[in-house]
């Protein structure tokens, strides 16, 4: 029998980052949960963690994980994160603040950094962009042996993982003026350049910039990093998976492949069967050619379950459907 979720790992032993993703309420978190645990199981010390602004983790768990890697039930090598995206806003907020002032210092400017935070921070992506960072801090510290995020909705998580050739961009650009800024202000001076000040901002941009760079190439290393696709048998979960796939191989982030959730057992239905079951059942048959003929073989199917897959005896259930155990 083939077992391609299963085959994947053993094809790629050396995977470090996964990611998954697609339309709101396909099942994302308990797939991104049944997959982390498995992982778990086979001894890989695995972090899950919430990208999603609206995290249901904790819910999930039947734990409360935010704010901080929590163990779940005392599972060996399960933890389990949900982001605290204030926090992680206000520490942005006094770092771009702390910014700022440097700037302004440096360019000799009478005013306060408070009205230039209030307008960064207001941009819409600044959430993403805080978001990004702390899961760039997450794999810098490399605490784990994996990582299984369970990211936001697929264009949110398209801007998300975005965030790293807009931050290169910018950063470039910062250090191209701020090397200007700097020339310009030694041929103004008297000093010579080995009597210049030290810069912080430019350290800062320097050390962003590695970082940056460095999270960069794990997210398009395909024995490091995957992108799975969740989606539900209907039509708006496949147009969105339609409609984002192609950014990705773009934007070069291996896609590990698409995940098909609550799949009716066909054996348990018969000719006797509720007419809106069979019309169902046959709405699956057409999407899952649909979904094999757009994206090649689907990786992983898990059954429609007969209650919600909520509290850890679920997902470990759900996890044993999708690697084919138990």
């Amino acid at each position: 029998m083939n077992f391609p979720l299963r085959s994947f790992f053993q094809d790629h032993p050396a995977i470090r980052y996964l990611y998954f993703g697609g339309k709101g309420g396909v099942g994302k978190t308990v797939v991104a949960a049944g997959v982390a645990l498995w992982c778990a199981d086979q001894g890989k010390k695995t972090l899950l963690a919430s990208t999603n602004p609206v995290h249901s983790l904790s819910n999930l768990c039947g734990a409360d994980v935010f704010g901080k890697p929590c163990n779940v039930e005392a599972i060996p090598n399960f933890h389990v994160y949900e982001i605290d995206t204030r926090e992680t806003i206000e520490r942005s907020k006094n770092e771009i603040k702390g910014k700022i002032n440097w700037f302004l210092k440096f360019a000799d400017l009478p005013v306060k950094a408070d009205d230039f935070v209030e307008t960064a921070t207001m941009n819409p992506a600044f959430e993403e962009s805080a978001m990004f960072e702390n899961m760039i801090n997450l794999i810098i510290e490399d605490e784990y042996d994996l990582y299984v995020f369970d990211t936001a909705p697929t264009a949110n998580a398209r801007r998300l993982l975005g965030m790293s050739k807009v931050y290169t961009l910018w950063v470039d650009k910062m250090l191209k003026s701020r090397e200007e800024a700097q020339a310009t202000r030694l041929r103004l001076s008297f000093r010579k350049k080995k009597e210049e000040e030290p810069d912080p901002l430019m350290d800062y941009l320097s050390a962003f910039r590695e970082r940056i760079e460095k999270a960069g190439a794990l997210l398009v290393d395909d024995e490091k990093t995957a992108f799975f696709f969740v989606t539900l048998l209907e039509s708006l979960p496949i147009a969105v998976i339609r409609r984002f796939v192609g950014w990705f191989h773009d934007f070069g982030i291996p896609i590990g492949g698409v995940i098909v959730n609550q799949i009716i057992d066909k054996s348990q239905v018969t000719e006797k069967t509720a007419e809106f079951i069979r019309n169902r059942v046959k709405m699956q048959d057409h999407y899952y050619q649909e979904v094999h003929d757009l994206f090649g073989n689907i990786c992983g199917e898990i059954p429609l379950f007969e209650k919600e897959v909520k509290g850890m005896a679920m997902v470990r259930r759900l996890s044993g459907a999708l690697f084919h155990e138990g």
